[in-house]
């Protein structure tokens, strides 16, 4: 592997951007997280989730009417 006498500038700037990059993420997540929770305690503990069923939100695809 690389040891750190062989980064150059570049790559330590990369480096240091992604690392801040990764901690803004984190921080979003955390406060998404405890935004989730607070409005899931204010709705009565119902959340509507991306990956929630419900009956009308799920089609069904036309059938093939091809006869040959």
């Amino acid at each position: 592997m690389y040891g750190t006498n062989n980064r150059s500038p570049a790559d330590a700037e990369v480096i240091d951007v992604l690392i801040a990059i990764s901690n803004v993420s984190a921080r979003l997540a955390r406060k998404l997280t405890i935004l989730a929770a607070q409005s899931k305690s204010e709705e009565g503990g119902k959340t509507h989730e991306q990956n929630e069923r419900h009956g009308h939100d799920h089609r069904r695809s036309p059938q093939c009417c091809c006869r040959y």
